[in-house]
This record gives C-alpha cells, sequence and structure tokens, in this order.
C-alpha cells in the first residue's frame, strides 16, 4: 500500500484558493481562503479530503482595487459574510493541517494551486503580517495544476482543464475560494491518478518513511 507520506517525499498536498482585493500580496486585501487536503485510499488513488474555508476581513490599511471586487464578486462590508480576521483565518485552516501532518507522518505540507506562486505569495504575506509561527506549509515550493494541466490535456486555463479532464465547471460558481479549490483539488487528483494508470509510477522509486 502507498501511504502519502511516501507519494510525495514526506510533503502532505493542500489545495488552496485565495481571493484578494488585487494583486499585490503586500498591500492588497486577503478576502477568502480555501484548503482542501488531498487523501490516498489503499490502492494508491488520490481523493479530496477535507475542505474549510473561511471569509476574511480586510487588514487595516489594506488596499482593494475595485476591478479585482469585480472579478471575483465579493463584497467586503457585506454584513452576512462573517468574515474572521487574518490571524484567526490561519489558524482555522492550519489547525486541521497540523493535525493530518501528525497522522499521515508527513514533514510539511506543499500548496497545490493553479499558478499557486499567487497564492502562496498572499498565504505567506498574512503570515507575516500576523507574526504566525506554526505555518505547516513548504515557504517556498508548490504543484502547479496550470502545468499539469497543459501536460495532461494541453490546457492551462483552469475551467478549460478542468472540462477536457471530464470534471464539471460552473462558471456561476467560479472565483470564489470554495468552489476553485474543490475543482482544482479535483483535477490535480485526476492528472496523478491518470498518471499511475499509464504506468508512470514505480512504487519502488518512492522514499520510504
Amino acid at each position: 500500500m502507498i501511504e502519502i507520506k511516501t507519494r510525495f517525499r514526506g510533503y502532505l498536498p493542500v489545495v488552496v484558493d485565495i481571493e484578494t482585493g488585487g494583486f499585490n500580496a503586500k498591500t492588497d486585501a486577503v478576502l477568502e481562503i480555501a484548503a482542501c487536503i488531498v487523501e490516498i485510499d489503499d490502492d494508491g488513488r488520490l481523493t479530496p479530503g477535507d475542505l474549510i474555508m473561511r471569509h476574511v476581513a480586510p487588514f487595516e490599511g489594506a488596499n482593494l482595487e475595485p476591478a479585482a471586487l469585480e472579478f471575483n464578486g465579493i463584497r467586503p462590508d457585506h454584513p452576512l459574510r462573517l468574515a474572521v480576521s487574518e490571524n484567526q483565518a490561519l489558524n482555522d485552516i492550519f489547525r486541521p493541517i497540523r493535525s493530518r501532518l501528525r497522522e499521515t507522518g508527513c514533514k510539511r505540507a506543499i500548496l497545490v494551486g493553479h499558478n499557486p506562486f499567487f497564492d502562496l505569495s498572499f498565504l505567506n504575506a498574512a503570515i507575516e503580517r500576523v507574526n504566525y509561527k506554526r505555518n505547516p506549509f513548504h515557504p517556498f515550493s508548490s504543484f502547479d495544476t496550470a502545468t499539469l494541466g497543459g501536460l495532461a490535456y494541453g490546457q492551462t486555463v483552469l475551467a478549460r482543464a478542468v472540462q477536457a479532464a471530464g470534471l464539471e465547471w460552473d462558471p456561476a460558481e467560479a472565483h470564489s475560494a470554495r468552489y476553485d479549490t474543490e475543482r482544482t483539488a479535483q483535477l490535480f487528483c485526476t492528472v496523478v491518478n491518470r498518471w499511475a494508470e499509464l504506468g508512470g509510477l514505480d512504487p519502488a522509486t518512492l522514499v520510504k518513511g
């Protein structure tokens, strides 16, 4: 049986999507964070596991670009958002990841994202702002489903890669952290599982322990 700790050299894949108020991680607000822990079954197939999502209150002095808000449809001042602080959102997201690391024996989580440089840069900026001390993620390594989608299906846009993989895509739900995380997790698992089905994975090469 292949364990998740041996499949990715001791890393636990966690799919993350962050919706923001702009493109500058240092100055622009984090508005939504969602994370999905990837699991592995007894046959070595990856499946999306638990997903947690938080609406996030803009940090003090955060920039909010009108074009970004129009794109993602988020209204930061909506009374029903039930937004939490960045520190609370990070704690809520990271706690179950740290627990899963202990259960699986993985050494660090690794962020899986669609063009993950964006999400990882905003995640690291939020961690730095609140001086968060127990970050489970590798600080710079990541898995990119845009690259995997281009390799497997010739598609680098998330919606097109998801559809090319035979998965459902609802444009009306897109650009929410929860939905994009769900679809990215499905895409990642589908590509990795397909690679294994094609004989691309030799279990004998996997790191043990």
